[in-house]
């Protein structure tokens, strides 16, 4: 730990007042927050301090060109009890990723980890003990220059907040396949993980909502073919060869958990492939009967099952008693992160707790 960070707890903590057995996702929220700026090209005034609002300029630009970037991540608790993360690593490496498509500075991954396992640290009483529950940690950076013009800003604020989380979802997903709207296209900041890129898709998943879906299953932008993500996660399909899970080739978020639940079925021994996937590709196999199931996976939702697509008026229905696969895949990343099983991956990583707990 090599960053001078600043550290102001509460004097009382509101955690004693949480009921982790009904927590609403992302209203709940911790009692500290991680703030770093950036000017004249460097990070300083690093500081974990009491949970508080930001005060900005009504000029300040994020609020009108839209450089805002973040990420979505987890801490768990050991059987133990000690503080977990999972590949804080690859999310640094993400943000960083995310930055510059969007024309902001890199934030260090030393600091990015020493701001993690600090705040993590001091926040661990905050990690539910709920199976499937996890302290929610939304890493994230803002532009902050002060002034009117269509150029990138000379300032930031890069901030970590936490919030305990339950389940995203709490039964399989209905999804519409989207043939009118489209989240990026090729050149584009799909595979940003950047602010405007969801306020995009609010449309048309309200619309899809409003109709009895859960999410839109958002198709390529050129000949609306193929298949790219869902509103909120990316999806795989089961066949009963192999799983195919569409290729991130700019356009798709590169999903950790995406990444994660790969590199678990390929251990298994399955055939999993990673390319263009076409919806009549997929409605084929359902007709034929080789098409067993279908799942998203990201970090908020973890694995969850889809119940049904439909493209028209044409339904996909799955049937729960076939979803062996996602099931075992979830179990499998919760015993993990519970450390309940080995982990043979080295993807968690134990919070360094001494010092901030």
């Amino acid at each position: 730990m090599i960053h001078n960070i600043t550290i102001q707890k509460v004097n009382q903590s509101r955690v004693s007042a949480i009921d982790f057995d009904n927590i609403p996702f992302g209203r709940e929220f911790s009692d500290h927050m991680f703030e770093a700026t950036y000017s004249d090209g460097k990070w300083h005034s690093c500081e974990i301090k009491p949970l508080e609002r930001l005060s900005v300029h009504p000029a300040m630009l994020t609020l009108h060109y839209g450089q805002a970037i973040f990420e979505g991540m987890k801490a768990t608790k050991h059987v133990d009890g000690r503080p977990l993360l999972f590949r804080p690593e690859m999310h640094a490496q993400r943000l960083n990723a995310s930055a510059r498509r969007m024309c902001m500075p890199d934030v260090p991954e030393e600091l990015f980890l020493e701001a993690l396992h600090k705040l993590v640290g001091i926040e661990q009483a905050w990690i539910p003990p709920q199976k499937g529950s996890a302290l929610y940690i939304r890493p994230f950076m803002i532009a902050t220059d002060e002034y009117i013009g269509v150029a990138s800003s000379q300032s930031y604020k890069f901030i970590i907040i936490c919030l305990p989380v339950g389940p995203y979802y709490d039964k399989a997903v209905k999804l519409k396949v989207e043939r009118k709207y489209v989240r990026a296209v090729d050149g584009g900041v799909g595979e940003a993980k950047a602010a405007g890129n969801y306020a995009a898709s609010l449309y048309p998943a309200k619309l899809a909502k409003e109709e009895g879906f859960d999410q839109v299953l958002w198709m390529d932008a050129h000949e609306f073919k193929y298949v790219q993500e869902v509103g909120t996660m990316n999806i795989f399909f089961v066949f009963k060869d192999k799983i195919v899970t569409p290729a991130t080739e700019g356009t798709i978020l590169k999903g950790i958990t995406r990444n994660t639940l790969i590199k678990m079925m390929q251990s298994r021994g399955l055939a999993v492939e990673e390319r263009k996937l076409s919806i009549d590709e997929i409605k084929s196999a359902y007709k034929n009967g080789n098409l067993v199931e279908s799942f998203g996976a990201g970090t908020a939702a973890v694995v969850a099952n889809v119940a049904l697509i439909q493209d028209g008026d044409e339904k996909m229905t799955f049937d729960e008693s076939n979803w062996e696969l996602s099931r075992s895949l979830k179990r499998e990343i919760n015993e993990i992160r519970a450390g309940e099983i080995p982990d043979p991956h080295g993807w968690v990583i134990p919070v360094e707790t001494a010092v901030y707990a």
